[in-house]
């Protein structure tokens, strides 16, 4: 999460959110709909998604029952032609209280990866369901990646309650059914909504067709949701990205360590640990273009100067000592599969890790988790594109690394296929 300001200096937050649905939920009618109310649209874009004849003329008086709110968000000419998302697409929308970057996600099982993609930054989900349907498969499997991703909240919209008469009886049924399935999944924060996007029930208005529902509007969700796990609060992780040397006359005798911050904070005068090394030493100054600093938090990027000379290159990580990661040469980790080759045992591949790049070979395929059952696979002999899996890898070269649920800066990975230098994986690494 990070901190803007607006025009009187005062701090306003930044929350991601991630959006999934599964077909004809409504997921773009809920997100055109908060986009239409909250003015987060544009006039031209208005004119050119207004019904009938006139279609194409700006007119600021426009009005919802004129609106296709879903072509505000389907942008890509095949989602509009088909009635569905695709691709991953950002969308920006603010009030007095909050400024929101929301993924929007396609839902279909082909589009997995897509999903992980858009939910790996997010403070929190939000899951789209028809009421009429009720709890889907892919409803349990955007629930599954979810509880993976470790997202603080999950949002459980549940749309087209005009369809159903606004019955209590059926949103109670969902969402007692979501709760069931969050708390076997380790899924704490579980918000059930009933809403009509097409009409605007309980998006950011409440409206006057379900007085039965007493909780907060999806827009008065999304404003107190209080984000917790801030990265500055975790252990310090600053991998080294590159060592400056820059050998002037004005600065001879100058070392510095460039990176980003990548969880934790660290101060001069810190004792601090090099890794994989093991060698100590501290930090005497905090660089940056506009001076020196006296402490630097995540996700800043510095440059760190040591009091004493001792061998650092690219890759290697500072820590501090009260805190150690782990420091493996082999690993497991829950995979998302990308690549149009699958991933098989034995294939080697590079794994790119904070800053560093080692190889690696795939020992073996712990288990495929059957995206709608979520039923383990222990006999799966590979991940095609969109698998997700628990994989056992065995490294070149040593890593420094967390377990992804302690920490997702230096418990992520992106694999790279060594041959073609496609990125083709996403990984968290998973408990020791």
């Amino acid at each position: 999460m990070t901190e803007l300001n607006d025009s009187s200096g005062k701090e306003i937050e930044l929350l991601r959110l991630v959006t999934v649905g599964s077909v004809d939920d409504g997921k773009s009618t809920l997100i055109g709909r908060l986009l239409f109310d909250t003015k987060g649209a544009f006039e031209d874009q208005l004119a050119a998604v207004r019904k009938g004849p006139t279609r194409g003329i700006i007119d600021i008086q426009v009005t919802d029952e004129e609106l296709d709110l879903a072509m505000l968000t389907d942008g890509l000419a095949a989602e509009r032609e088909q009635g569905i998302t695709i691709d991953v697409a950002y969308r920006y929308f603010s009030t007095p209280k909050r400024k929101f970057i929301m993924a929007d996600c396609p839902g279909h099982e082909q589009y997995t990866r897509n999903m992980v993609t858009g939910a790996s930054t997010a403070s929190a989900a939000i899951i789209l369901v028809d009421a009429r349907k009720g709890m889907l498969p892919q409803s349990r499997r955007h629930t599954h990646i979810v509880s993976l991703l470790g997202t603080p909240h999950l949002i459980v919209c549940v749309n087209k309650m005009d369809l159903v008469d606004y019955a209590e009886d059926i949103y109670r049924r969902i969402r007692d059914e979501f709760a069931g399935y969050c708390e076997k999944h380790g899924v704490h924060d579980l918000i059930c909504i009933p809403v009509s996007a097409l009409k605007g029930d309980n998006v950011v208005e409440r409206g006057t067709n379900m007085p039965w529902y007493d909780g907060g509007t999806v827009l008065e969700v999304f404003e107190g949701l209080e984000v917790s796990g801030r990265i500055d609060d975790l252990p310090l992780r600053f991998p080294v990205q590159y060592v400056s040397r820059p050998q002037t006359e004005q600065w001879h005798d100058f070392r510095g360590f460039m990176g980003r911050v990548s969880s934790g904070t660290v101060k001069a005068g810190d004792e601090i640990t090099v890794l994989p090394s093991g060698l100590k030493s501290k930090v005497k100054e905090i660089a940056t273009f506009d001076g020196n600093l006296d402490e630097a938090f995540a996700p800043q990027s510095v440059t760190l100067t040591l009091a004493d000379e001792i061998d650092v290159t690219r890759g290697d990580m500072f820590v501090h000592a009260s805190a150690l990661p782990r420091v493996e040469k082999a690993f497991e980790a829950i995979v998302c599969w990308m690549g149009e080759e699958p991933l098989t045992p034995r294939k080697k591949y590079v794994i790119k890790q904070t800053t560093n790049m080692v190889k690696a070979i795939v020992s073996e395929i712990r288990y495929r988790t059957d995206i709608n059952s979520l039923v383990h696979d222990d006999q799966a002999g590979e991940l095609a594109m969109n698998d997700i899996g628990r994989v056992a890898f065995k490294l070149q070269a040593p890593l420094v690394v967390d377990a992804f649920e302690d920490n997702p800066a230096t418990g992520s990975f992106i694999i790279i296929d060594a041959f073609t230098n496609n990125t083709v994986g996403a990984g968290m690494i998973s408990k020791a």
